[in-house]
């Protein structure tokens, strides 16, 4: 074994190991908080000054991380933030925890990857290991990743030890955090497996290891895909059923009293979340390469994109049947902006995407979303950029022919909302949950 390696593993068994973190957001921020929580030193790094600075000020910006944390941990000195990547060079630990989105062919981008690969090829020093936790597609870690890497000087395997661990972060899951939420987890070689299995034990209740990189990559894909595919069966079964006058919630809570053979999966307004509308796609990408199509991955996709359009088409079912209006003459109000409930994370949210397709209609739109007071910058919808939550206690029946629901937050008051007597499209099953009154609401 070489000397870089045990130098290292002594260090990380002892938690001694300075831990540098690469993108501060859903997953990073986390894992630096509960990895300086568990005793190791972290150094955050995010190019984005805004974040540096409110972190410095122990102002979070995600439910996960709470303002008292950072500045318990600030004053302990356990963890500092910057945009400083030379300062990589100090660190034992890196951890790469950047976007991996979709290019508008729904090809992999992995420029985020990649340009963070080089930036640490520039600072690394010798002993040191770097875990990618980026959802990708399987082989990335060895094929892209490592190789980037060893343009450093510091032979991969001998001087630096390259692995890979997914993460599983669920924002608004108060059952799992990332202390508790098992950790799969990989190495390039029989050294990296012993370093990454070391460092994670440290900040996880639970390490899964795996034999290769390429499986590790695989179980996160699967997992995701697992997803995309049950919630695009019960999507297509609402729309069967719906035709059939069936309430699809009501027969899945039905299946799911069966203890065995069934597991419960809801129908929604689409698919959001930075992974599951994106990451299947990167195995489709991938099994192109081996001359396999994944026609079944690929059907899941495109009845989940669909969804929205199927909402509006109901939307215009109601209010032609309730309001006696078409939608282009229509004020809507839309509940709930965020792409799941009780959170403020806006990625891939379809709620916006219906903004647009009912904006796009000529209709006029409204939103209400105790998360997301403001819509921030996304990659697409620039036009949506900006604009205000309406504030609950301003909603008035006047003012509006429907409300859809597309985001089911608890905050909400739906009884209040229901006296409204407003036409409601509910694509949540939201309103019948709580047992109210379902006089003037079509469930979609």
């Amino acid at each position: 074994m070489s000397n870089d390696f045990e130098k290292l593993l002594s260090r990380i068994e002892s938690k001694d190991a300075i831990v540098g973190i690469i993108g501060l957001g859903y997953v990073g921020l986390p894992l630096a908080v509960t990895a300086a929580k568990r005793g190791m030193p972290v150094v955050g790094f995010d190019i984005d000054p805004a974040k540096i600075t409110d972190l410095e000020a122990c102002k979070s910006y995600i439910e996960a991380v709470e303002d008292a944390d950072l500045s318990d941990l600030t004053a302990k000195g356990k963890v500092s933030w910057t945009s400083d990547f030379a300062n990589l060079s100090k660190v034992d630990v890196i951890v790469v925890c950047v976007p991996t989105p979709l290019t508008e062919h729904r090809e992999p981008d992995l420029s985020f990857v990649t340009a963070t690969a080089e930036v640490i090829k520039d600072h690394i020093s010798a002993g040191t290991l770097v875990v990618l936790e980026s959802t990708t597609y399987p082989g990335t870690t060895a094929e892209v990743l490592t190789p980037i890497l060893a343009k450093s000087g510091h032979v991969p395997g001998a001087a630096i030890f390259v692995g890979f661990s997914p993460e599983r972060e669920d924002p608004g899951n108060e059952s799992f955090r990332t202390a508790t939420i098992p950790k799969i987890v990989a190495g390039d070689g029989e050294e990296a497996r012993k370093l990454i299995e070391a460092f994670y034990r440290n900040v996880v209740d639970a390490v899964v290891p795996v034999s290769t990189t390429q499986t590790a990559e695989a179980v996160k894909i699967t997992e995701n895909i697992f997803r995309a595919v049950n919630i695009a069966l019960v999507n297509e079964l609402k729309i069967v059923f719906d035709s059939m006058g069936i309430d699809v919630w009501e027969v899945i809570d039905g299946a799911a009293t069966k203890p065995f053979g069934f597991m419960p999966f809801y129908p929604g307004p689409g698919l959001g979340g930075h992974c599951i509308p994106i990451d299947p796609f990167y195995l489709t990408w991938k099994a192109r390469e081996y001359e396999h199509s994944t026609r079944f991955i690929e059907l899941a996709g495109e009845i989940n994109s669909n969804m929205p359009n199927y909402v509006v088409a109901r939307l215009r079912e109601v209010l032609d049947r309730e309001a006696g209006i078409g939608l282009s003459r229509a004020r809507v109000l839309i509940m709930g902006i965020a792409y799941k409930k009780n959170v403020s994370d806006m990625r891939e949210s379809p709620s916006v995407r219906l903004m647009s397709l009912i904006g796009n209609a000529g209709a006029k739109v409204a939103f209400h979303d105790p998360h997301v007071p403001v819509i921030p910058k996304m990659r697409e919808y620039p036009d949506l950029l900006g604009q205000k939550s309406l504030a609950f206690e301003d909603i008035r029946a006047e003012d509006f022919d429907a409300i859809l629901i597309s985001t089911d937050h608890d905050a909400v008051d739906y009884e209040t909302l229901v006296k409204l007597k407003l036409p409601i499209v509910d694509t949540r099953n939201a309103i019948a949950r709580r047992g109210l009154s379902m006089a003037t609401v079509t469930k979609s």
